[in-house]
Order: structure tokens, then C-alpha cells, then sequence
């Protein structure tokens, strides 16, 4: 995948729309509400997001990163993908 994401909230606002909320009709949510608050994803889907962010973005995200502060909202974790592709070796 592209250093470049033109959106990459929108990438993953997708993946959580299909592959977590099952639903046609589209994400509902604010990109900075809380994944876990909102009852969107729970422990598994956190491990579900820590797949995607590595098989979609060839990053291995370290135990000690998988926290509320990296995976709670998709604001969050665009920003976590954004300074792991900056710190990451091409």
C-alpha cells in the first residue's frame, strides 16, 4: 500500500464498516468517538485492527502499542498508521 493515503480514515472507517458492524449502510459515527465506548469493537476487534494494520499496511504493531491511545477512534489509529510510516525503514 501507498506511503501516500489520500484518506486513510476513510480506509479504515471501511474495513470497520464491513468487517465489524456488517453494515450496508455506512459508518455513522465521528472519526474521534470511541471505538471501544460505542460498543464497536471489544478485545477481539482490537486484535481484528492490529491484523488489518499489518497484512494492509506492513506494519507489525508491538504489544506495548496496542492501547486506547493507538486503536480507540479511527482519528487515532490514522495517526498511529501516519507516524509508523514515517519512523518505519522503507
Amino acid at each position: 500500500m501507498s506511503q501516500n493515503q489520500p484518506n486513510l480514515e476513510s480506509e479504515i472507517r471501511k474495513f470497520i464498516t464491513e468487517n465489524m458492524l456488517f453494515s450496508a449502510d455506512g459508518f455513522s459515527y465521528d472519526d474521534n468517538d470511541s471505538l471501544l465506548e460505542a460498543g464497536i469493537v471489544d478485545s477481539i476487534g482490537v486484535m481484528e485492527l492490529v491484523t488489518f494494520v499489518d497484512q494492509t499496511y506492513k506494519i507489525a504493531v508491538p504489544p506495548e502499542d496496542i492501547s486506547p491511545d493507538n486503536f480507540d477512534s479511527i482519528s487515532r489509529l490514522a495517526n498511529y498508521i501516519r507516524r509508523r510510516q514515517r519512523t518505519s525503514p522503507a
